[in-house]
């Protein structure tokens, strides 16, 4: 037989497993696979969370983010065991227009925190494609420093669908790293539409980052922005761009002074850094400590994480229902006929709205 006559084999086909070893009893290799499948309980995730591992940490926030119904009963044991144990920790925001350096500044922020010996936890929320739904969540390869820090641990989650771009269950994952002992979270958004609001609610400290010489100074002049900052910090404050920083500095505090003063009685500071050579990173944290101690001081940091925790059960009401009316079989029977008449300008939006809603 010649080649050209010896049938077709793709390259694209399944190959045999490779066989166990015949020193290897049939006993023993069943015993393998059982480990392999077998899931840790609740109460195994639970202890090793408490005890710091972060394996299970990391299997725990899987749990917390999935959504099939299994692992979303199996979470909540997991968070209410862990719930006793959170609340120690710091939480801070960190925000910014995409370019302005916030991975480079987190992980200079980072270092400097678990040197003078703070266990850090960066969540930083990926964005997903509208498309694609996929996240490139590479968090942690511009963080290749921290990453390998045994006081940090770094959780890069997709943003899905949820509000601005903040990863649906963020506020869960919070909880599960202050048990496992992590006194300071910091949550990185994505700088884009309103994730901002989405992360000042679930933050002790908001931290605002800014790159001078961008033709970005305006921007951060909207009030909206400057009335949730707690502090805004001018990043690549270095060589030639230091004098367009000190500039922007000066009309960043000219502008602070506009506005009232603010509920928890701190009024935002400014500040410059360059995180690429670590200078102003120190400063940066002694704000921190300068709005923690006064807000400590006036009862502030407690009244605002208990508005926080009223925030979040009405967000997770409204998502609750929001999750069981599409699930809801005569909504799924409905909804297409709505489209279609809606489409077809044989009734309204809200008129087909109304219509599905008094179905549920």
């Amino acid at each position: 037989m010649t080649k050209k006559d010896q049938p077709y084999k793709s390259a694209l086909h399944e190959q045999d497993g490779v066989e166990p070893p015949k020193t290897l009893s049939s006993n023993s290799a069943k015993s393998i696979q059982t480990k392999r499948k077998k899931q840790p309980s609740v109460e195994e995730l639970v202890n090793g969370i408490i005890s710091g591992n972060i394996t299970d940490l990391s299997r725990a926030i899987t749990l917390v983010e999935s959504t099939n119904t299994k692992h979303a009963n199996k979470s909540h044991d997991i968070i209410t065991a862990c719930l006793p144990r959170a609340n120690k920790s710091i939480r801070i925001g960190i925000t910014g227009v995409p370019g302005v350096g916030k991975s480079t500044f987190i992980e200079a922020f980072g270092s400097y925190l678990t040197n003078i010996g703070k266990k850090v936890a960066v969540l930083a929320v990926d964005p997903s494609s509208t498309l694609s739904k996929g996240s490139i969540l590479g968090d942690k390869t511009r963080m290749e420093d921290l990453v390998k820090d045994k006081n940090a641990f770094i959780r890069p989650s997709p943003s899905g669908d949820s509000l601005g771009g903040v990863a649906r269950k963020t506020r869960e994952t919070i909880i599960l790293c202050e048990a496992a002992g992590f006194d300071t979270i910091i949550i990185e958004t994505v700088g884009v539409g309103q994730s901002e609001t989405a992360v000042h609610s679930m933050v002790d400290f908001f931290l605002l980052l800014k790159l001078a010489g961008a033709g970005d100074e305006l921007q951060g002049i909207k009030r909206g922005i400057i009335e949730m900052a707690d502090a805004i910090v001018i990043n690549k404050a270095d060589g030639d761009n230091l004098k367009a920083a000190k500039t922007a500095k000066v009309e960043f505090n000219r502008a602070l002074h506009l506005y009232p003063e603010k509920e928890s009685g701190w009024s935002p500071k400014v500040s410059l850094c360059s995180a690429l050579k670590k200078e102003g990173i120190s400063d940066v944290w002694e704000l921190i400590q300068d709005y923690i101690t006064t807000t400590s001081s006036n009862d502030y940091f407690e009244h605002n994480r208990n508005n926080q925790n009223k925030f979040w059960l009405l967000q997770t009401i409204e998502e609750r229902l929001k999750s069981n009316f599409y699930k809801s079989p005569k909504i799924k029977a409905e909804l297409d006929a709505q489209i279609q008449l809606v489409e077809a300008g044989k009734t309204t939006p809200f008129a087909a709205a109304e219509y599905l809603l008094s179905l549920s």
